[in-house]
């Protein structure tokens, strides 16, 4: 019986180094084709803060192989941040290295955030985000870390990165009238509703690359679509601005932040009173038979356009200004009907003109296989469109039909090459009383600071005529009856 007893503790003892032995001594992949699974790819803290206070959110990481896989570094990608910490397998701390995950096996990786929703926008954003990375085998890997960092409106939370919310009312009103800020993260679709945005009113828009099957773009859109409209009701003294999320001092004066608004197609009746469009791809875009208005209104720190016109049924701007605009700062392309009174286009130091317009969209990138055509309606009383280039109005036509027809008026233009253009040739018979400025000529106070406001020395003084119905200007400064200025400053 005891020799049995000795015999078969032996063959467990054997059986238990072998065991343990493949455990201590398992293949570790190496494979370049490696990558980890995640049980999520994105960590929403999404309880708003009313005070200073931490919460924690937790992820598993798998190990889809039967080999083990050793994970050189997981890390936070933002050290110098403090908004978040974590714990990894176990340990405490924000960058671990050589983590090793058994075949088939997990860790949980615990992520806590604290914020203080009373802080200055400058040290805690409206949305603070980071990543964790992981690098296995010269692949990179990254799960986002998402939470609100400030009281506000959140439209539709914070966990919407690169997804869609839709603002629907059956053809009532939604009007932003809380004292918090409104942040709108991911794209907002405004359809059977018209978004009523009151003086005084804050709103950020999140913007951050998202990465699709179609490409990559900046998230953070307004869309306004066939049955939706938005009305903006600024004012002089408290304008509605319109901007990116990000306002620390390096980011004041960024293009890009987020992508901008979208009139879509057939979109009728939105109207925009002193609202401020900033640090954006475009400012607003009104897309095919959609309409617009804009009245008092400034785009700036555009990476193309601060207005952009596409197959537009009509857009209507008066008083408006447009300046550092990397494309034209108003860009009217593919035809339309298009009215600006009193507007100053201002292109310095950029990458276009401060007026582009065409009748033509290409079927394909290179213009050789083919082009559509929608004639051109363009009207422009008492406009300002200078710069640093030698043309600044910029008109192609490429339709044999006589379908581009513009008629400005008592204008501050910059031509040159234009009128080498056999189709415009005849520009200021289409341009009365206009006046045909140079760079050494001096229009503005100082361009460089965007002091755009006519220079006490302005060669463009007195040159507009009366606008019935336009008595002030941007801001709200009474016009001359008799000899306005032209753009949107009245000289004081």
């Amino acid at each position: 019986m005891f020799r049995r007893n000795y015999l078969l503790f032996f063959v467990l003892v054997g059986l238990c180094i072998l065991i343990f032995d493949s455990c201590f001594n398992q293949v570790i992949r190496t494979d370049s084709d490696t990558f980890l699974e995640f049980s999520k790819d994105t960590l929403a803290f999404d309880t708003v803060f009313t005070s200073l206070g931490s919460a924690t959110r937790r992820m598993k990481v798998y190990n889809p192989y039967n080999d083990a896989v050793v994970i050189e570094k997981v890390m936070l990608e933002n050290l110098a941040d403090d908004f978040f910490r974590l714990n990894i397998d176990g340990l405490a701390a924000n960058v671990h290295e050589n983590v090793e995950i058994a075949g088939g096996d997990s860790i949980y990786i615990f992520a806590e955030v604290t914020v203080d929703p009373d802080m200055p926008l400058s040290d805690s954003p409206f949305v603070v985000e980071d990543f964790i990375r992981f690098s296995i085998n010269g692949n990179n890997q990254s799960v986002l870390l998402s939470a609100w960092g400030q009281n506000a409106n959140y439209i539709p939370n914070n966990n919407n990165r690169g997804g869609q919310a839709l603002l629907s009312c059956d053809f009532g009103q939604v009007v932003f009238d809380d004292p918090k800020p409104y942040v709108i993260y991911g794209v907002l679709l405004i359809d059977s509703c018209e978004l009523v945005i009151p003086a005084g009113t804050d709103v950020y828009v999140h913007g951050g690359v998202v990465n699709t099957d179609n490409g990559a773009y900046n998230d953070g859109i307004i869309v306004v679509l066939e049955n939706g409209r938005i009305t903006v009701n600024g004012t002089v003294d408290e304008p509605v601005v319109i901007q990116g999320d990000r306002l620390e001092q390096e980011y004041d004066d960024l293009p890009g932040q987020w992508a901008g608004i979208i009139v879509n197609d057939l979109s009728r009746n939105s109207v925009f009173k002193n609202t401020i469009v900033k640090n954006s791809i475009f400012g607003v875009r009104v897309d095919s038979l959609a309409e617009a208005r804009f009245e008092q209104c400034q785009f700036y720190n555009q990476i193309s356009s601060g207005i952009v016109g596409f197959h537009a049924d009509e857009i209507y701007a008066e008083n408006c200004l447009f300046y550092n605009a990397g494309g034209a700062t108003v860009t009217l392309a593919y035809g339309g009907k298009f009215t600006l009174n009193y507007c100053t286009m201002a292109s310095f130091d950029s990458g276009g003109s401060a007026l582009a317009v065409s009748n033509f969209r290409c079927l394909e990138p290179t213009c050789l296989q083919g082009l559509l055509f929608n004639p051109v309606n363009l009207t422009m009383n008492n406009c300002v469109m200078i710069g640093d280039g030698q043309d600044e109005v910029i008109f192609n036509d490429r339709s044999e039909e006589d379908d581009f027809e513009y008629q400005l008026d008592h204008c501050i233009v910059q031509v040159d090459e234009l009128l080498e253009v056999v189709d415009f040739a005849n520009f200021f018979e289409n341009c009365s009383d206009c006046l045909n400025v140079t760079v050494q000529d001096t229009v503005f106070n100082d361009v460089q600071a965007f002091d755009f406001r006519l220079d006490s020395m302005s060669i463009a003084l007195d040159r507009a005529i009366p606008i019935m119905g336009i008595d002030v200007d941007i801001i709200g400064r009474s016009r001359n009856p008799v000899m306005p200025d032209p753009g949107c400053y009245e000289f004081d």
